[in-house]
C-alpha cells in the first residue's frame, strides 16, 4: 500500500478547507438565476419581440421564482437573521422591499404581455430586485456570516422548503390546464 510523501501530507494540512455552502450562498444563487432571467427578458424587449407568448413564459417564470424566495427567506431567513443580528432597520427595509415587489409581481401576472406597460413593469422588477439584492449580499449575509447562526443548518432548511414550494407551484401549473378546460363550458 502506498503512503503519502511528507510534502503531500503538508500541502493536503495547509490547504484551507472549503467552506460549505450556506444559506447566503443559496440564496444567492437564486439572484443570479433571476438576474439572468431578467437579462434574458431584456433582450427580448431589445430584439423587439413580437411574441407576447415567450414574454409571458418568461416574466411567469420570473414572478414564480421572486415568490418562492421571498417566501423562504421571510419564513426562515429573516427571522433567524433579525434575530441574530439585531438590526431591526435593515430587516424592516428588506421586508418593506418584498411587500413592493410582490405589489409588482401580482400587477405583472395580473396583465396580458402585448399591455404597452407589461415590459416596463417587468423592468422595473428587475431592476428593484437588483437593488435589494445589493443590499442583501453587502448588509444582510456580511452581517449574518459575523455571527454565530448555522448558516449551514439554515440552508437545509430553505432548500426543503424551497423543494415544497416548488412542488406546490408545479402542481398548481398542472392543474390550470384542466380548470381552465372545465370552465370553458
Amino acid at each position: 500500500m502506498a503512503t503519502k510523501s511528507t510534502a503531500q501530507t503538508a500541502t493536503a494540512k495547509s490547504a484551507p478547507a472549503k467552506r460549505q455552502k450556506d444559506a447566503c450562498d443559496l440564496l444567492d444563487a437564486d439572484h443570479k438565476a433571476v438576474k439572468a432571467m431578467f437579462k434574458e427578458y431584456a433582450a427580448l424587449v431589445e430584439s423587439r419581440s413580437r411574441s407576447p407568448a415567450k414574454k409571458r413564459q418568461l416574466a411567469d417564470q420570473i414572478c414564480k421564482a421572486l415568490t418562492v424566495h421571498a417566501t423562504i427567506e421571510e419564513e426562515i431567513f429573516y427571522p433567524a437573521v433579525r434575530k441574530a443580528i439585531k438590526d431591526d432597520a435593515l430587516m424592516n427595509e428588506a421586508t418593506v422591499e418584498h411587500a413592493s415587489a410582490k405589489d409588482l409581481i401580482a400587477q405583472i401576472l395580473e396583465m396580458e404581455a402585448k399591455d404597452e406597460m407589461f415590459d416596463a413593469k417587468v423592468t422595473v422588477l428587475g431592476e428593484y430586485i437588483d437593488h435589494h439584492v445589493k443590499e442583501e449580499r453587502s448588509e444582510m449575509f456580511a452581517q449574518a456570516r459575523k455571527t454565530k447562526l448555522d448558516l449551514v443548518k439554515l440552508a437545509e432548511q430553505l432548500k426543503l422548503r424551497k423543494q415544497a414550494l416548488m412542488a406546490e407551484e408545479g402542481a398548481r401549473d398542472m392543474a390550470k390546464p384542466a380548470l381552465e378546460a372545465a370552465t370553458a363550458h
